[in-house]
């Protein structure tokens, strides 16, 4: 959101107050190093060179903040435990980070990043737990330790001997919940032990859990213009400056921090600051079947200061982003092409298959059981990997991922798969003894019959207008004339 502040002497105090933050004894930068972490350094200077020296060179090191200053429990929490005379915990969690970075804690809890564990009671952790997995890793799945649960959060919990049980640590899952009742791992982002500012504002941080099939924003953000910037003009970034605000530090090229979290001096004089709030410059949530706003989805979360905060407020926040580089006549254009491709893949497919898996399940024409029939898996597929890669390929300007990796595998799948594996069942179904399956498979034919109806469907049941038959003959026309042989 905007700041009322627009001078270079404003900007100086915000900056400066965020790093001083409040006068708390805790949050007064040491003069020395403690004589507890001093007595920490003297082992692990040999036994964990790797830590001490990525220690070194971090702003903690030079601001007197060590080993015993992150590390430091009480004596009543779970996961404490006396080592070498000092009681410490293994897991630096947000609640202890929060003891400095109060401010950047809270904002973190708001944000969806911090409610990542909850998908570990959706359908895609049902396929890592059951349909991929067993019951053998402790009575549960190794495939859900090392796969979902390193990119969304484990539960940590601590053996009777004060050890961390494996089915939780190692582990930096966003929405992590520690032995301290708190929620997140700041080490997602931020990679102990330098902590380095440069390496947490590069594209590949966030690549370590947005890439694949069904999110591939890394691989969209490197097919974008600007992906293709940062690699041309990656020496022009700053990327180790102190502050590092777009507009004022750099211009070259944006990465993700850029647009969803760094701080921003706008045209106008404007100061946009730093935020660990992920969602506070987003105007969809692209991750359910349709999308949505997400105001909706934050209020489901029980993210309830975020819940206040509309898809337009969030909208503006990063068209200040945006006008930084791009006119504003342009950034609006692109939020029209954006907007056309939810719109089109929400009314055409999403919104539909939605309807149609629904009418599946309450006239129970497919089993309780999830995954256990094939239409399951297309539709799964059709809106958790293809859906998404198209909508976050059109919110990142990637013309090949909404295009030929988004909707036109969502296109292939739904005409030559989801669509005659309904009529399947509907033939299955309306030769069944059972009364109420035959009116089931009535209502799902005629379902299907209304839906094919739609305009947008009419090349599929040979019923395209005289008018738009022209239209493509004389645009095959012109293209012959152009490539033809």
């Amino acid at each position: 959101m905007r700041s009322p502040l627009s001078s270079r002497f404003a900007l100086l105090v915000v900056l400066l107050l965020l790093v001083a933050g409040p006068s708390s004894a805790d949050k007064i930068t040491p003069t020395t190093l403690s004589e507890e972490t001093l007595l920490c350094v003297e082992c692990h200077v040999d036994t964990t060179a790797g830590i001490y020296q990525q220690w070194g060179r971090s702003k903690h090191y030079r601001g007197n903040v060590g080993c015993y200053e992150c590390h430091r429990a009480d004596e009543a929490d779970a996961d404490a435990f006396d080592h070498n005379g000092s009681t410490i915990a293994i897991i630096v969690s947000p609640q202890d980070c929060a003891r400095c970075h109060e401010k950047e804690r809270n904002e973190f809890d708001e944000s969806h990043h911090a409610k990542a564990g909850l998908i570990l009671g959706s359908l895609d952790n049902f396929l890592a737990d059951v349909v991929e997995g067993d019951t053998n890793f402790y009575g549960g799945s190794a495939l859900t330790v090392s796969g979902c649960q390193q990119c969304h959060g484990a539960v940590v919990e601590v053996n009777d001997d004060g050890s961390l049980k494996p089915t939780g640590w190692p582990n930096t899952g966003m929405g992590r919940v520690n032995p301290d009742g708190s929620i997140g791992a700041c080490t997602a982002c931020h990679q102990r032990h330098q902590f380095s500012a440069a390496q947490a504002r590069r594209p590949e941080n966030c690549g370590k859990c947005h890439l694949g099939p069904d999110h591939p924003q890394k691989e969209i953000y490197e097919e974008s213009k600007h992906g293709i910037a940062f690699r041309a003009h990656e020496d022009e970034l700053n990327l180790d400056s102190p502050k590092w605000v777009l507009g004022e530090d750099y211009t070259a090229a944006p990465t993700c921090a850029t647009c969803h979290m760094s701080a921003v001096r706008t045209t106008d004089g404007d100061f946009v600051p730093v935020t660990h709030d992920v969602g506070l410059r987003i105007s969809w949530n692209n991750r359910p079947p349709a999308s949505i706003r997400p105001e909706i989805s934050d209020a489901k979360l029980g993210l309830t200061k975020m819940a206040a905060v509309g898809w337009q407020t969030r909208r503006a926040n990063m068209i200040e982003v945006c006008t930084v580089c791009h006119t504003r006549p342009y950034v609006d254009n692109f939020y029209e092409q954006y907007d056309g491709v939810i719109e089109l893949y929400n009314s055409k497919f999403a919104e539909p298959g939605m309807a149609f898996m629904k009418l599946l399940k309450e006239k129970q024409l497919v089993t309780p059981v999830q995954f256990d029939e094939q239409v399951e898996w297309t539709w799964w597929e059709i809106w958790h990997h293809e859906g998404r890669v198209a909508r976050h390929g059109a919110s990142m300007m990637a013309p090949d991922y909404t295009h030929w990796h988004g909707l036109y595998e969502v296109a292939k799948h739904w005409y030559s798969k989801f669509i005659p594996e309904l009529r399947e069942i509907v033939e299955t179904n309306l030769h069944s003894e059972d009364s109420a399956r035959v009116e089931a498979a009535k209502q799902l034919a005629q379902a299907i019959e209304d839906h094919l109806a739609r305009p947008e469907h009419a090349w599929y049941t040979g019923k395209i207008s005289p008018e738009e038959q022209e239209k493509r003959r004389r645009a095959q026309e012109e293209f012959m004339k152009r490539y033809g042989s």
